[in-house]
Formats: C-alpha cells, structure tokens, sequence
C-alpha cells in the first residue's frame, strides 16, 4: 500500500498540477462525479429532413450532357448528390432558405442509366440524414420524399408567373447586357439561370409583383442557343419556373408592334386624395426587338411627365401628388424596330364614393344543385370592382363526422359592365356536399358582401 501512495504521489508531481482547476478535480470524490446528466437527459437537436428532389436533364443521359439538381430540405445544411455510376459526389449549394441546387456534366467515363438511384445527403451540425429517388421517376416530375406528410394547411391560390422576358440585343457578344423582366407574385425571389454562364443572374423587385435585372456577358459565357433560358420564381416554400428561348435575344425580324400592359391604377380606378399617386405600366414586345427607351412618352391629362418618369426598355412608373379629379393616362412608344404602341385609360382622384356597390350571383340560386367536378359561378357588381372569392366545402364522413375543407380563393376584377366570373374545382366532388360561396366586392372603399350555398349532386 505504501508503494501504490508513492507511485501515485510521484505521478501528481510530474503532471505539476499548473492548472489549479484540473488540481480541484482531482481532488474531488468519486460521488461528485456521478451526479453528471445522463445522455438521454440532454436536449435532442430537431432532426433534418429531406423534402423532394428534382433532376433535369438537357439531352440524354450520354456523355456531355448537363444534370440540374434542385432539392428542397431542412435550411442551412450541407447537401450533395451520388449517383450510381458517377464517382465524383456532387455539391449543392443553398440558394434560398431550404433551396438546394447544383450541377453536374456527365463525363465519358460516367455510366449513368435511368434504372440507377439518385442519393441526396443532408448534414446539420452532428444530424446527417439521405434520401434515395429512381432516377427515372424523379426526371419525369417532382417527387416529395419519403418523410411523415406536414399538417394540413389550406391550398392557396396557386404560384404562376405572368410574364418572362428579355430585352434583345444586336449581337450576343462579350460586353453585351441582357436585361431580363418576370411579373409575377410580389414579395418573392427570382433568380435566372443562363445556359453557359456558371452564376445565376438575381432579379430585383423593383415594384409589387415586377421583378428586374440585368447580366453583361464575359468572355468566358459561353450562352448556348440549344437550351432555355430558365427564370425560378420562389415565394414562401412555393416554387414556379417559366422557360424562355436563347432566340428571342436576337430576334432576326420584328414586324409585330409593342403592348402597353399591367397598367395601374387600373381603368375606372378611383384612389384616395392626399397620398402620392403611382402611375405604371410594363412595356412587352413578343416582336422580340425590345421598346426603345427614348421613345416613351408619357402624358398626364395632355401634360408630359416623361422627364421626371422612371422609364426602361421594360416599364415606366411616376409618382406624383395628385389634386381630386379625373385623369387621363396618355403613353406611346417604339420598339426597335421601329413598330409603334399607344395606350391611354382614365381614372379617379378623390371621387365622390357610391352610396353603395351592387352585387349579385346571375347563374346559380341559393341552396343550388351543382354537377360534375367544375363549377362556374356568373355575377354582376359595380363596374371595374374588386371582387374577393372564398368557397369552403363540408360533407358528412362514414361514422358521423363532419369534414370541412377550403376549395377556392381568388381576387378578379369586374369588366367595365360590372360582369365577372369565376369557377371552383373540388378535389373530391362527393354527392351531398355543401359548398359555402362567399363574395365580397369593393369599389372606392365601399363594400358589399353576397354568401351562396350549393350542393353536389
């Protein structure tokens, strides 16, 4: 017993105990020591999860063609792909909170055939997780992975985008800009991505719903006229894309005049006093030449306001303080092909607000049977009104339980008649449901409300 005390002491004294915290720790008992949590007593980390997969391809899957990768998974992670018969592991980089994407060139050594499996590896901290995809099924349409469906939420008014454009140039060369324009839902993010050109181009929102950008080639952009040009629109977890052709960068003839679209405010608008006022319109030229910005002219009640406009070869806008009245919007512009468009409408300042907005359902009763899985609902309200549209659906499940569902939701505006319509498809159109329509329309902040019951036949 004496040797083993000697032994130990001798041990303390080379370590010379320099850290006097490492010094109380020796010293301590053993029972201290087992006070520490367990490992089933900490906090578990959430876990990371992989959402869908969607593989492109520009050919086939032979050598030299191009593999576009986008993945949608628990946000900033680390994500790559492996592919049977490709050796390399291909990195995914985030783009957007839980938007991963990349690509890959198949090279001649690569074996890649649609009966393969697609891996994709997520890592968080410690939390790794992967999920397989066949190939063949992913490259035909998106596929969701196999993870615990999330709750149920009410479908919303789908994601699209309204116009994909691209303001032609002469000649696509190097120093070249390509000015690209989307409309769309506001408040999203859109990015393009150019065949050829290594980085995406980012488009900014430069007003509600429009969408800006530009991208001067290099030399070392190759754009490749064989492949589309790709805009991705992301709102929320929603994702759209809209394809453009490289051709329509340099048109060869443009014979088909410009439009003047998107205007606001609308025609028969009647907006406050006392607020600036926002006057636009986009400018489109599926001619392909593109409008001249030096040829726009806007005119305010006979008035030209041009100079102080904010004009581009895709839009113009003026804000201006505006006394009550009515107002007429004069604009009139080029393309570069010389191919002229001319647009005015008229609208409100301040204008006297009706004492009430008509509003009534001209094509169903109430308490209506309705047949098939489409229904199309006819009304008539003020003219130029803004109608807000909301269908909840209800039927009785096996057992007593009642089932409530969302259907539709839609904002349309009413023709200058004051006519408007709309129609709603149920998912499962199951004979005794009952279908809540609910109407809403509005005009110079006068509003006046309309319910509607149907049953499925």
């Amino acid at each position: 017993m004496t040797s083993t005390t000697s032994l130990f002491r001798r041990t303390v004294s080379a370590a010379h105990l320099r850290s006097p915290v490492a010094a109380v720790m020796m010293l301590l008992p053993a029972a201290f020591v087992m006070t520490a949590l367990p490992a089933s007593a900490l906090a578990q980390p959430a876990a990371v999860e992989i959402r869908s997969l969607d593989v492109r391809t520009d050919g086939d899957l032979g050598a030299g063609s191009r593999l576009s990768f986008r993945a949608v998974a628990t946000p900033r992670g680390k994500a790559a792909v492996r592919i049977r018969g490709i050796r390399e592991r291909i990195a995914l980089r985030e783009v957007s909170p839980g938007v991963y994407v990349g690509r890959y060139t198949i090279k001649r050594g690569d074996v890649v055939q649609d009966d393969r499996d697609v891996r994709v590896l997520l890592s968080l901290g410690n939390r790794t997780t992967a999920a397989d995809y066949p190939l063949a099924e992913i490259m035909a349409g998106p596929r969701v992975a196999n993870v615990p469906p999330p709750a149920a939420v009410p479908p919303s008014v789908p994601l699209r985008i309204e116009r994909f454009g691209v303001t032609p140039i002469e000649r696509i060369e190097p120093g070249a800009e390509l000015r690209l324009a989307l409309d769309g839902p506001p408040g999203g993010s859109v990015t393009i991505d150019l065949p050829g050109v290594s980085n995406d181009v980012v488009l900014r929102e430069i007003r509600p719903g429009h969408y800006e950008g530009g991208y001067t080639l290099r030399r070392a952009d190759n754009l490749n006229s064989s492949l589309p040009i790709v805009a991705t629109l992301r709102v929320g977890d929603r994702v759209v894309t809209a394809n453009l052709a490289v051709s329509q960068v340099q048109p060869q003839v443009d014979n088909r005049p410009p439009q003047v679209v998107n205007i606001s405010p609308r025609e028969g608008d009647a907006v406050p006093s006392g607020p600036p006022v926002q006057i636009s319109a986009n400018f489109e030229d599926r001619g392909g030449s593109g409008v001249d910005p030096a040829s726009v002219r806007v005119l305010i009640s006979g008035r030209n306001v041009t100079p102080e406009a904010q004009v581009t070869p895709n839009s113009f806008s003026y804000r201006a303080n505006l006394p009550p009245g009515r107002y007429t919007v004069d604009v009139t512009a080029r393309d570069r092909a010389g191919n002229p468009v001319r647009r005015d409408w008229s609208f409100d300042v301040g204008a006297v607000a009706p004492v009430n907005v008509p509003l009534q359902i001209l094509n169903h009763g109430n308490n209506g049977a309705v047949e098939g899985g489409t229904t199309v609902v006819q009304g008539r309200t003020a003219p130029f009104a803004t109608v807000e549209v909301k269908v909840d659906a209800s039927t009785q499940a096996p057992g007593g339980f009642g089932v409530s569902q969302h259907v539709h939701s839609q904002t349309l505006q009413a023709d200058a008649n004051g006519n408007f319509s709309f129609n709603f498809s149920p998912r499962f159109p199951i004979p005794g449901t009952r279908y809540e329509v609910s109407l809403v329309s509005t005009k110079a902040g006068v509003a006046s409300d309309s319910r509607l019951t149907l049953y499925q036949r």
